[in-house]
Parts: structure tokens; C-alpha cells; sequence
């Protein structure tokens, strides 16, 4: 049976060629006649993995020196719940920006350790835009600013960085983390869960710069407390040892296929086209705002919704998988993260010629 295109929010397509390396290894690594997934974390093959994983990770993202490196689980969603314990350093304020489902998420959660100003809520727009910078409300005493680099539901992204001066940037990179140039400093923490752009599901990258760790809240869990985890080598509890592996090699797919920099161009030009395409048309449209339309994640909408079923069943018969949109906001959405080669959107815009051209 030939791969498909999966255009899946996440989990995620992989490189093939990381799913091949991985079967090929996978009852004996490098000659030591086991799996990856039955090594002692503690043993030295699986600490080289380790050690090369995180290096890759610092190259690739060019991590200045003062910021640790910690890979945890409970994904971006333990993150909502971690990060006001960890940083709110005896405050009781903290700042979030809502641009949809998954800053809303975040919020209700940091809502359980401290009060939370809103600065800017997309609301208004059904989360199609995000409000202009200098209409925030940023409470410059708060603990830290809260934002979702890339909504991967409403399909809304950053085009830059946002500066409100000394207060730390806390931002989600769960679904465009290595996809495009980021300047790490301009942060106080960067977290992303994998299963977007790094591999599959199970692993939590957390970035965050050293003045911000050691003043965890007394009752937070151990295993979330980034100071606890970094003298432990992200190692407190048996890490996900498999998953590290996996995306371990996609880090080395992405050095191997020219950096971040090839990424960004790659990811760029499938967007470009792919919105151009639906620009085009009579029967699709995208309802985001072109300035922030993100280049992860492109939900559209057919002009008559009682032709989605038919659209999703022969996408589905042409190797063309998961391009339903999140329940929420209905419609499609095609991810295309970075392992979607462009001979997938491709495929997914010659499909939607044809579609159209039958049923338009």
C-alpha cells in the first residue's frame, strides 16, 4: 500500500525517511542488539541520544546560553498549568492575548493560580484576525505575557514578534516550532508539544530563560517544576525514551534538509499556493484575515456545506486523509506542516480543481 497525504492537525505526517530509519532500527540500534525503546534512560546509548537531541535542538534554534532546555510530557496542555507555577514569582497577575481555541485554553487554565488579564481577545472577529498591538492592555507588573504563536483550528498566526518591553514573552510554539526563523531571545519561555513539526506525540520542548527558573509554588508537582527537571537532565521521571529518539531524528531530517531557513521557504511557498488556490475559486473561500493567515494550518469552507461529505469522501479515495475541520469551526483545513512535501498540496489543489469543476 502506497503512504498517503495526511493532513492532519497532529499527529502529524512524518518525513518518510525518519519512519524508515526508525524501522530499520528498531530492534537493534547501532549494533547494540536492542530497541531505543527498551534502553535504560540512564545507560549511556540512550544518553548519547539525549545529548545529541538537545544539542540539535540549540543548534537548529540557535538557543542563546542563559536559556535551559527541558523535554517533559503532559504536552502544551500541561504547560498552561506549569507555567503559572513556575513563573509567577510571588505575582498575582499574569497577562493572556485570545486569538482561539488553544490561548482560550490556556487561560482557563492559569486561572486556577492567578488572575488573568486579558489584553486582546479575537473574540469579536470569531477568531479571524488579530487585534492591532496598540490597542493591548498589558499590565506592565504582571508576571509575564501569555500568546498562541499559530491557532492551528481558526488557522491564525503571528507574523512577528510582539514587544511590550521587560515583561517576559511566554509563547505556544506547539504547531509552527521549527517551521520559520525565530529570534529565542525575545522570550522568556517557548514550549511546544511534538506531534506538530518534531515528531510524534509524547514530548514537551519547554525554552526558558534561566532568571525564570527556581521560584516554583511550593504545591507544584515535581515533575513540572522546570528547576527540578533541569538538575535532573529533564530526566526527574523516566522520560518518554522512544519519542526522544523520533524526534531526535526528525531534528536531524530538518539539519539535513537545510535548516530552519530552507524550512521557512519550503512552508511558505505550499501556503502561498495553496491560498492562492482557494483565492481563485468560486466554490472555496478562507475566512482569516489575509495578514495573518497562517501557514501551518489552512481551514476554508465550501459555498454549499451540504457538498462537504462528498469532498471528504473522494479526497479520502484520493489518498487525500484528514482534511475534515475541527468540529468547532466545521468546513476543512489542510495542515501542512513541515513534512508535508509540496507534492501533497499539490495533490490537494488539483483534487479541489477537479471537485469544483464537477460540482461547483
Amino acid at each position: 500500500m502506497s503512504r498517503i497525504f495526511n493532513f492532519s492537525a497532529g499527529p502529524s505526517t512524518l518525513p518518510e525517511s525518519v519512519l524508515l530509519q526508525a524501522k530499520e532500527e528498531l530492534l537493534d540500534w547501532r549494533g547494540t542488539g536492542m530497541s531505543v525503546m527498551e534502553m535504560s534512560h540512564r545507560g549511556k546509548e540512550f544518553l548519547s541520544i539525549a545529548e545529541e537531541l538537545k544539542s540539535d535542538l540549540i543548534d537548529l534554534l540557535d538557543i542563546p546560553d542563559n536559556y535551559k532546555v527541558l523535554f517533559l510530557q503532559g504536552g502544551a496542555t500541561g504547560q498552561f498549568a506549569a507555567i503559572p507555577q513556575n513563573i509567577l514569582q510571588g505575582k498575582d497577575k499574569a497577562c493572556y492575548v485570545n486569538t482561539g481555541a488553544w490561548s482560550a485554553k490556556a487561560i482557563k487554565e492559569a486561572k486556577k493560580y492567578c488572575d488573568v488579564l486579558v489584553s486582546a481577545d479575537a473574540k469579536d472577529s470569531n477568531f479571524t484576525s488579530i487585534p492591532d498591538y496598540s490597542a493591548w492592555n498589558v499590565d506592565r507588573e504582571a508576571a509575564y505575557l501569555h500568546y498562541t504563536d499559530n491557532e492551528t483550528i481558526h488557522g491564525v498566526e503571528f507574523q512577528d514578534v510582539p514587544d511590550f518591553g521587560d515583561i517576559p514573552l511566554v509563547c505556544d510554539m506547539s504547531s509552527n516550532i521549527l517551521s520559520r526563523s525565530v529570534d529565542i531571545s525575545k522570550f522568556g519561555i517557548v514550549y511546544a508539544g511534538s506531534q506538530k513539526n518534531m515528531g510524534p506525540a509524547g514530548v514537551t520542548v519547554v525554552i526558558v530563560r534561566d532568571d525564570l527558573i527556581g521560584n516554583a509554588e511550593k504545591s507544584i508537582a515535581s515533575v513540572f517544576d522546570y528547576d527540578q527537571q533541569d538538575n535532573n537532565g529533564s530526566m526527574l521521571n523516566t522520560p518518554a525514551t522512544y519519542n526522544w529518539y523520533l524526534v531526535g531524528l526528525v531534528l536531524k531530517w530538518v539539519k539535513q534538509s537545510g535548516g530552519i531557513a530552507a524550512m521557512q521557504q519550503h512552508n511558505r511557498a505550499k501556503a502561498d499556493k495553496l491560498y492562492q488556490a482557494i483565492e481563485q475559486s468560486a466554490l472555496y473561500s478562507n475566512p482569516v484575515e489575509k495578514t495573518v493567515r497562517s501557514r501551518m494550518n489552512v481551514p476554508f469552507v465550501l459555498a454549499n456545506a451540504e457538498l462537504d461529505k462528498e469532498f471528504l469522501k473522494l479526497a479520502s479515495e484520493r489518498g487525500l486523509s484528514s482534511l475534515k475541520g475541527h468540529r468547532s469551526v466545521g468546513g476543512m483545513r489542510a495542515s501542512i506542516y513541515n513534512a508535508m512535501p509540496e507534492q501533497g498540496v499539490n495533490a490537494l489543489i488539483d483534487f479541489m480543481a477537479e471537485f469544483e469543476k464537477n460540482h461547483g
